[in-house]
Formats: C-alpha cells, structure tokens, sequence
C-alpha cells in the first residue's frame, strides 16, 4: 500500500528507522530522485538508501555524517538550493565545455577531410593544428568552465539521471556549428588558394578558423538566448582568454619573424576583409538557427 499511495502523502508521524528506508524506497520505486536530510542515527539507514543524503554538521551525529553524501557545516537549509544550483551551473558548465570543443574539432576534420577529399591540397599545416588545439581553443575552454548560473537554471525540470552529455541536441549543435566552421575555412582556403596559391590559403584558412572559433564561443553563453543579450562582463574570464587568444593569434599573423616559423604569409587589405566576414559567419548561423528555436530538442531544459 505504501508504495502504491506514497505520492498522495507528504507528511508522516511516529516514523520508525525501518519506515523512513521504506518511505524512501517507495519513492525511488516511482522512478524520482530521493533527498533525505537527518541528525541522528536512527537517521544512517534512511540517508543510505536515499540518492542524496543530507546531515546536518552541527548538531549531526558522527554516524549520520558518515552515511550521508553531503554534510551541511552551518545546518542550514537553504545551503541545500545553494548547492542544488551549483551543482547544475558546474553541468551546464561541462556541456558548454564539451559543446565547444568538439564543434571546433568537427569543424577543423570537416576541412582537411573535404580538401582532401577533392585534391586541393593540404589547408592546416601540422603546425597550424598544434596551435589551433592547445592555445585557441584551451583558453577559452577554460575560462568557458566560470561561466554564471543562467537565470532560469532553478526553475528548470530535474535532469533525468538516464540522460548522458549527448542529447539529441547536444549532437545537432555540434553539426552544424562544427559544419558552419569547417565550411567558413574552406571558403577561406579557395579564396586564398586561387589569390596567392597553398601558403596564402593556409594563412586564410588558419585566420579565420581561429578568430571564429574565438567568436563562435560567445554563441555558448546559453542554447535559448541570444548572445547579444548576454553581458561580455558576465564572465570576465572567458573575455580575457578571447583577448589574450586574439593577440597571440594577431602575433602569428602579422610578427615577421614568427610568420616564417608557422610559414604565413602577409595578407593585404581584401584578404583581411574575407577573414572577418567569414569569422563572423557562426554568430550568424546560430543566432538564426536560436530565433528558429532550433537549437535544442525537448530532451533537454
């Protein structure tokens, strides 16, 4: 009867250490997510069978503290919201991370697997991929991580436990944004290929792959809103790693005697031109594809 009818109570008295594992066992049986918060230790059991158990540091028993996952230091309630909302701003957190990095991936495949494909030569010399890898694409994938907590973040519905890190979502995001940028470069490569041969394509191709991954992180701030409706203070983090990694990149392109080292090759006015325009292309895309609301599916928030 218990679990039959345990939804249709919330309030229980004269409560056995057996009952509350039973009580929360019922629960569980309905498929939720069981909190169990207690002090004692008739409490232990109960705080083991629970997914997240809660005890109070004050005045918790050592046997409570022990059985429980998470260990209240001031026994205040309300730490129990504070702790609920970090934990899922350090999940958002990870997904924006993971979004990131494996549509600048996508992307940076997508184009030598096309060029390669078609015999026009190689886009990205090795040299070119090492940078791209470890420093356009690292620091802004740190500073990604200290993103705030988006607004609607505790209104949300609880995450199903089943679900991992590739929604149907996540995997349409890492598509088209990774397609958006492989294809920009491309476009990038012919038109420095046919202007100035191989060195000038690469040195197109590497512009603008960089500065529109650069771009293209700003587009992670949230799946739902637009990224002109997020401070570039909301996260000074991410801000300083764009600007640190645009001016190592500006080093690269522009420094003689480190050109010769990555083998680019000046561009002149026009070429600079075609650079930022395309740059900008993923912004584009993915703010459209937002107002569409085609950028999640209803598995996720």
């Amino acid at each position: 009867a218990l679990y039959r009818d345990v939804q249709d109570f919330s309030v229980y008295a004269r409560v056995a250490p057996e009952h509350k594992v039973r009580i929360v066992q019922a629960w569980q049986s309905k498929g939720d997510i069981v909190a169990m918060t207690g002090d004692g230790v008739n409490d232990a059991p109960a705080l083991k069978q629970a997914d997240i158990g809660v005890a109070m540091g004050i005045v918790g028993t050592e046997v409570a503290k022990d059985a429980s996952d998470v260990v209240l230091t001031d026994d205040n309630f309300a730490t129990i919201v504070k702790a609920v909302e970090e934990g899922r701003r350090i999940y958002d957190n990870i997904l924006k991370v993971i979004q990131f990095l494996l549509s600048a991936n996508v992307g940076e495949v997508l184009l030598i697997f096309i060029a390669s494909i078609f015999n026009i030569g190689n886009p990205l010399s090795p040299i070119l991929i090492l940078w791209i890898n470890l420093v356009t694409d690292s620091l802004p994938a740190l500073a990604l991580s200290m993103d705030p907590a988006e607004k609607d973040i505790m209104t949300r519905q609880p995450r199903d436990p089943a679900q991992g890190f590739f929604t149907k979502g996540m995997k349409w995001r890492i598509f088209y944004q990774g397609a958006t940028i492989g294809l920009i470069s491309l476009a990038a490569y012919l038109i420095g290929y046919a202007d100035g041969g191989q060195p000038l394509g690469q040195t197109m191709a590497f512009a603008v792959l960089g500065f529109s991954q650069l771009l293209h992180v700003r587009n992670l701030h949230s799946n739902k809103r637009s990224s002109f409706r997020t401070g570039l203070m909301e996260n000074r983090s991410l801000l300083g790693a764009i600007l640190a990694s645009s001016l190592l990149l500006f080093v690269v392109l522009l420094i003689p005697g480190v050109m010769e080292v990555f083998g680019i090759v000046p561009m002149d006015g026009l070429h600079w031109v075609y650079v930022g325009i395309l740059s900008f292309v993923p912004i584009v895309v993915v703010e459209a594809v937002k107002l569409l609301k085609l950028n999640h599916t209803k598995d996720e928030y």
